[in-house]
């Protein structure tokens, strides 16, 4: 199949930092491809070049002859004072140009600029594309088509835009992180859409369900240079696997060969002036090759945070509204210890509402909060940092602290803390105005976990995270030993992280589900339609959202395990109570030991036990 898009040795620098070099691809009709990179690696920028926006320092981009493309960019502009307006201003569709050439003519009351506009809506048969708009806007979650565009939402806009593309109906799409700020059920819905579409697609995407259900072909980025597997996202991963592997054992393999070889050049010169000239020319291209070696230059998260007490967190009767729009009615619910709670639900239902009334940062109407006293809150938000702009990274962080504990024992500057976030010595002297999105999350999230909370609380996280950022970051939360609430449209995320989703589907009502997001959706399968959520009118939208009387699958192996620690913790301190009474003599270093580890023992049993008779309430 002949190529639709062909790419041959595209560069690009930004002064002396080399993004990309001697870049070179096709893509074939009906390919549908992913790219993914770590930020700051250009993929933005391969997508600009790609587009026409942006131009590369040197190489060619050539589209097949009467290919229509279609651009989404991350933070897309919309014109028009309303919803339906913005939507109908296409610049990637002639037939929307034709429709508002006729509205316009209309309006204008001009008799001839009419006839010529009829003549072209008749010629285009773009008679029903006003209607076709209307019904892919309500689709897409638009109820009020005369809404203000510049009150919008950043998920609103997003949605309008796709919009914009589907009605256009491309030949070629270019998404640039389709599926940031949007809800679940509009990412799947885009994921079907894009699924069954007969057009060509390349896209930036962190999202690693949407990579797999739609992408045939993957293309990374990695140290200037781009490796394409051809396949889905599970697939590259293997790949990617083996190729690492493999660089790794070619360069030991090099290393080997350069000893041998170091050991011949340095003989004195008499010994090897007849040597061919190949041989040196060779050993310095072998000590080229081995001083290039692969590396991972990965965020580093210790996985600390304060103790948190057996109390932690509980509300009662919880009420909350703005104006007719109800965000919680009679909430009632008791956050256990280790708890990792997700919360899914369409934009505007009041998602990020909610976690800000949790935090006291949003006044409750009435009810109450009762907060353990240990708890120490650390919250992620999806508006970002909440730091001088005009200040330089490392003074921004020294100004929260000028020392940094990791866990016990362990003290960091400022400057050796950032550089776990991946922010050099020369990126700590940036400007935080100045720094990419990518860079702005990455030190949103270290001052967040500077602080060292016991109770997480992460909306959108993953937002302008790159993919193996996010890996580190899911493993640093399953090992978190406090809490964690996490709103995301990540469903991979959302898999990985949580044991059970408050499912919010507006009206106050929570829907309290024991399961991952994969679970949840998987049980919305086997309903009926019309039992499904925000199908019909529900008779009583008060739920009291108290966990349901049932384990999950962490909480069954937590149970075991506990049943065990117990009988060992109990053991222990028989052993100790009897040396205790039996007055044997030991040093006064061993004696202060045992004694200190018993005053440790009885705090820990009653801990565990509240845990056991926790969890045997469900059982």
């Amino acid at each position: 199949m002949a190529n639709i898009l062909t790419l041959e040795e595209i560069s690009k620098s930004y002064g002396d930092r080399l993004l990309f070099g001697d870049v070179t691809f096709g893509v074939e009709q009906g390919d549908k491809i992913g790219i993914v990179a770590r930020n700051g690696t250009g993929k933005t920028t391969l997508l600009r070049i790609i587009a026409g926006i942006e131009s590369a320092d040197s190489g060619t981009v050539t589209f097949r002859n009467g290919v229509r493309v279609g651009y989404l960019p991350q933070e897309p502009r919309l014109n028009g004072s309303t919803v339906f307006e913005a939507a109908l201003d296409n610049e990637c569709d002639h037939r929307a140009a034709a429709v508002i050439r006729y509205r316009k003519a209309l309006a204008a009351n001009n008799e001839e600029e009419t006839h010529e506009a009829y003549s072209e809506m008749e010629k285009l048969g773009v008679w029903d594309y006003e209607d076709r708009l209307r019904q892919t806007l309500t689709q897409l979650g638009f109820d009020d088509l005369d809404a203000d565009v510049t009150k919008l939402s950043g998920g609103q806009r997003k949605r309008l835009a796709i919009t914009r593309l589907v009605m256009a109906e491309p030949d070629m799409l270019i998404l640039d992180e389709p599926t940031n700020h949007l809800d679940i059920n509009t990412i799947e819905w885009l994921e079907g859409y894009l699924k069954r579409s007969k057009a060509t697609l390349l896209m930036v995407t962190h999202d690693r369900y949407f990579l797999d259900r739609v992408c045939n072909s993957i293309i990374e980025i990695d140290d200037r240079e781009i490796f394409i597997v051809k396949g889905n996202y599970d697939m590259y991963l293997r790949r990617r696997a083996e190729r690492i592997e493999a660089m790794a054992a070619e360069l030991a393999r090099v290393r080997n060969t350069l000893r041998r070889e170091q050991e011949w050049m340095s003989r004195q010169p008499q010994a090897r002036a007849g040597k061919a000239k190949f041989r040196i020319d060779n050993f310095y291209d072998l000590k080229e090759r081995a001083q290039k070696r692969h590396i991972e230059k990965d965020v580093r998260l210790e996985n600390g945070s304060s103790r948190i007490g057996s109390k932690i967190f509980e509300a009662e009767d919880v009420c909350k509204r703005f104006g007719d729009k109800v965000i919680l009615d009679h909430f009632t619910y008791t956050f256990a210890r280790g708890e990792k709670l997700g919360i899914v639900g369409v934009n505007g239902v009041g998602k990020s509402t909610f976690i800000k009334l949790l935090q006291g940062l949003e006044p409750i109407d009435s009810g109450r909060w009762d907060l353990g006293e240990t708890l120490r809150f650390g919250y992620y938000s999806q508006d970002g940092i909440q730091l001088n702009p005009g200040k330089k990274v490392v003074d921004a962080v020294t100004e929260l602290a000028d020392d940094i504990e990791l866990k016990e024992g362990i003290h960091l500057s400022p400057m050796q803390y950032l550089q776990r976030f991946l922010f050099s010595p020369a990126d700590q002297q940036k400007y935080i105005h100045t720094l990419s999105g990518g860079e702005r999350c990455r030190l949103h999230l270290a001052t967040v976990l500077m602080r060292q909370p016991n109770f997480l609380i992460l909306d959108e996280p993953t937002n302008d995270l790159d993919i193996v950022t996010l890996g580190i970051l899911e493993e640093y939360l399953s090992e978190f030993k406090g809490c964690v609430i996490v709103i995301s449209h990540d469903r991979y995320f959302l898999d990985n992280i949580v044991d059970h989703i408050f499912v919010m589907e507006g009206n106050g009502t929570i829907r309290d589900f024991p399961g991952n997001y994969s679970d949840y959706r998987n049980y919305l399968d086997t309903l009926p339609a019309k039992s499904k959520p925000g199908e019909t009118e529900k008779k009583d939208t008060r739920i009291r959202s108290e966990r349901p009387n049932k384990m999950t699958f962490k909480e069954r192996k937590e149970f075991e395990s506990l049943e065990a620690e117990l009988a060992e913790l109990n053991k222990e301190k028989e052993t100790l109570e009897a040396f205790f009474a039996s007055g044997e003599k030991i040093d006064s270093d061993e004696f202060k030991r045992r004694s200190q580890r018993y005053s440790e023992l009885g705090p820990l049993i009653d801990e565990k036990e509240m845990r056991w008779l926790e969890l045997s309430e469900k059982q």
